[in-house]
């Protein structure tokens, strides 16, 4: 495997699967997206007790799908029998992409990172992610319930899972696994499989910035009445998708793979000049999106309206106040890392943000791009060589800053299926099954 799947390629992989094995497969409709789109279900095994795993939630995160093949074809076969996998005693239902709207608008995606080395520049110049509003798993936090949200909520009502499992994949960085209740048997081999196929484990994520961390790259959700312990944007967490298993003693993980790695993700040395690297990875992030903003307000008389174009409305949740959102964000970190600072912060803590800092506008670059490219304007042109030139150096400078190396596609999908499967057999024996 050398390329991520499309919607469409695990669509059929997964009818196949069910051809192939008809006593122990089922693929079913669980829903329909906002534009018409089936939410398909792939059902393996006839345990008693059900693991739900749910693909593609964030579009721009293409290994998913080929994560979701992977666990049906080893639960069918029985290949690695555990408890877990022992379709017998527990059944898996995957759904096989979450959000099929959104990875409509992120199709090029797949062929832009096929083959052994492709770049940073293919990606963003392909990839989609909609606004927080419009992401199924996150939208219940901001008071909008998708149909999406609302199949995946039915889902979990009925199937009442021990276990939801998120597939979820970062850019750059490491790999490491968000918990919605601690499993500490997981630790083990979730760091014995990213040490055999070379990927780094992430110490400190910004996705998970004030989460309890029992153990390298292993993150656990704090009590409710904890205070300031989670990232900006995220104090309603409960009500998201992946805290709905908790109400019938359920847990979620949310596994995280790298598509191009770092050394730096797994630094445990303590950063020379934290506070600087913070201050200057501020100014990054917020300088970067005041130049793809500069753009915009001089493309925006003739670019599609908003409320038409889910392209326009990322760009202008991201113009309003998300930059600074995130730059804002790291200033209690900045104080820690000051002089008398309680704690120094790492190297690998820097580069997670170092991460975060370069995405946001290289997100909005590639979106801004590819409306100037469908533009029938004569302006459009010069903005888009101008736009062309940063987006460009931009990745340059990304690739050489964290030394990034690509993860075979395989290697991510077997490091995301083996935390998935460790997972499971973690949290059976967590509940004395």
């Amino acid at each position: 495997m050398d390329r991520y799947p499309t919607v469409a390629d695990v669509a059929e992989s997964a009818r196949r699967l069910v051809s192939r094995f008809p006593g122990t497969g089922r693929l079913r409709r669980i829903g329909t997206s906002r534009a018409g789109r089936p939410l398909l279900m792939l059902s393996v095994g006839h345990g008693p007790r059900h693991v739900l795993v749910v693909a593609r939630p964030h579009p721009d995160e293409p290994v998913g799908g080929a994560t979701a093949l992977a666990l049906a074809e080893r639960v069918a076969h029985g290949r690695g029998r555990s408890p877990a996998t022992d379709p017998t005693l527990v059944t898996w239902d995957i759904v096989l992409c979450l959000d099929p709207d959104g990875a409509a608008l992120s199709e090029g995606v797949e062929a832009a990172t096929a083959g052994p080395a492709p770049t940073l520049e293919s990606y963003y110049g392909a990839a989609f992610r909609p606004i927080a509003a419009e992401q199924p798993e996150w939208a219940p936090i901001v008071s909008r319930q998708l149909p999406e949200s609302q199949a995946l909520f039915r889902a979990i009502d009925e199937l009442r899972p021990f276990l939801q499992c998120s597939l979820h994949s970062v850019e750059a960085g490491g790999s490491w696994v968000q918990l919605t209740n601690a499993l500490p048997e997981l630790a083990a081999p979730f760091q014995t499989s990213a040490g055999t196929l070379g990927i780094p484990v992430q110490h400190g994520t910004y996705d998970a910035l004030y989460w309890e961390n029992p153990s390298p790259g292993i993150h656990v959700l704090p009590p409710p009445d904890s205070t300031a312990r989670l990232a900006a944007g995220s104090e309603n967490i409960t009500s998201s998708t992946w805290c709905a298993p908790m109400r019938y003693g359920g847990v979620t993980a949310i596994v995280e793979v790298p598509m191009w790695a770092t050394d730096l993700a797994d630094d445990l040395s303590p950063h020379p000049a934290a506070a600087e690297a913070l201050r200057d990875l501020s100014g990054l992030v917020r300088d970067g999106g005041r130049q793809v903003t500069a753009v915009l307000d001089r493309a925006r008389p003739f670019l599609p309206p908003a409320r038409e174009n889910a392209l326009r409305r990322v760009l202008e949740w991201m113009a309003d106040d998300l930059y600074d959102l995130v730059a804002d964000s790291w200033e209690p970190l900045a104080r820690q890392a000051g002089p008398g600072g309680p704690v120094p912060l790492t190297t690998a803590q820097i580069c997670s943000l170092d991460v975060v800092a370069r995405r946001q506008p290289l997100r909005a670059a590639g979106l801004l791009l590819r409306l100037l490219r469908a533009a029938d304007h004569a302006a459009a042109p010069e903005l888009h060589r101008e736009l062309t030139e940063l987006f460009t150096l931009w990745c340059a400078d990304f690739e050489k800053a964290l030394r990034l190396r690509w993860v075979p596609v395989r290697h991510q999908v077997e490091h995301q299926a083996r935390t998935v499967v460790a997972t499971a057999d973690s949290a059976l024996r967590a509940l004395g099954w």
